[in-house]
This record gives C-alpha cells, structure tokens and sequence, in this order.
C-alpha cells in the first residue's frame, strides 16, 4: 500500500476518525501500561509515528518532555496541533523519517505498520531502525492472525500478522523483542497484539 494511498483514505475519512478516538478513551489499559513501562520513561527523543489524531502523543508528553507526533494526514495533524497544544506534531511519513541516524531514543508504532503490505513492512522498520539510537526503544502495535492476510479494513486494506512472524521480521531489521502483549476478539474488536523490541 502506498503512503498517498494510505494518506488520502483517512484524510477522506479524517473527521469520523477524530471523532471516534481523538479522545484515547478507547485505549486498553493493558496497551497503556506496555506504552508507559517501555516510553514513559526514554531519556532522549521519542517519535510516536503515524500518531492520528495525537492522543498517544498527549499521553507520552504527559510521562517524557521530547516527544513528537508525525503523520502523513494533514487533518490529523491540523487537529492534534489545537487539541493537544503542549506536544509536537509534524507532517510526514513513517517510510521517510526526518530525523539523523541514530538520533531516536524511542518510537511508537501504535497500529500505523498495519496497511503496508508484506513487501513494504521490512522497508518501514528498516527506517525506524535508521532513526534509532542503539538500545533505542520501539512500541509496535497490530492486529493478529493466525497467518500474515490483508482484510477490509473500515478505511483501507490492512494486514493481520502472526505474533512471531512480526517479532522475527523485527529481528530482521535490528531490533530484539522485550516483551510482547496479546489480546483475543472481544466484540467488535478484532485480536490484537504489540510488541516491545530494543534496537540491536
């Protein structure tokens, strides 16, 4: 899936997004506590990539003073800039980081890996990699399945991948699984895992 793709779906869809999870009150409290206990506490930059409508961001400023939200979504960024005015947040993409190598002591990838396609994902973690300092944290969340398999996603394909498929393409790119959280369906919400992994 291309990132204009990716971009031009949810800038479609942007004010019913906002309106459904601007306000981060449906985050799990188990997610929170696997944010919390591997970000909340980075002593350098983290980068909450492909942040929404910022209220991961807002969450992560609340526990560390270096963190910005980046998105390709103008609208995202437009309204996490007015609702949550003591972050940053920048346009971009998580394909193409501005940032130096090794200059990242931390990054979440909070269900923004989900619309690239098996071919792409090795790409988009190599470039968090690139970004990141060594023994640099990243927090990635994504829906689980029992095989890698795209499924029609509310706003555009997306793709389910097997827990330890993703921690091995983790592996690949240079970074060493930590710990990892695992969810099943309930109700509407579809299996979910993440997975906390330090830059080799």
């Amino acid at each position: 899936m291309e990132t204009g793709e990716i971009e031009q779906a949810y800038s479609s869809l942007s004010h019913l997004y906002i309106d459904l999870f601007g306000s981060g009150q449906h985050e799990h409290h188990d997610d929170l506590r696997l944010i919390d206990d591997h970000l909340g506490h980075v002593a350098g930059p983290v980068l909450d990539l492909g942040c929404g409508p910022g209220h991961l961001t807002r969450y992560l400023r609340s526990r560390c003073p270096d963190v910005t939200g980046i998105d390709v979504v103008p609208e995202f960024i437009s309204h996490a800039r007015d609702a949550h005015p003591t972050a940053s947040f920048e346009l971009g993409s998580i394909t193409n980081v501005t940032r130096a190598d090794g200059s990242v002591a931390g990054a979440l990838a909070w269900y923004s890996l989900i619309h690239f396609d098996p071919d792409q994902l090795d790409g988009a973690l190599a470039e968090i990699r690139r970004i990141m300092a060594p023994g640099g944290v990243l927090v990635a969340g994504f829906f689980e399945g029992v095989d890698c398999e795209p499924f029609e996603h509310k706003v555009i394909t997306a793709y389910r991948w097997p827990v330890d498929e993703f921690a091995h393409r983790l592996a690949e790119a240079g970074f060493s699984e930590v710990e990892r959280l695992k969810r099943p369906q309930d109700g509407e919400r579809r299996p979910h895992a993440a997975i906390a992994a330090t830059a080799t």
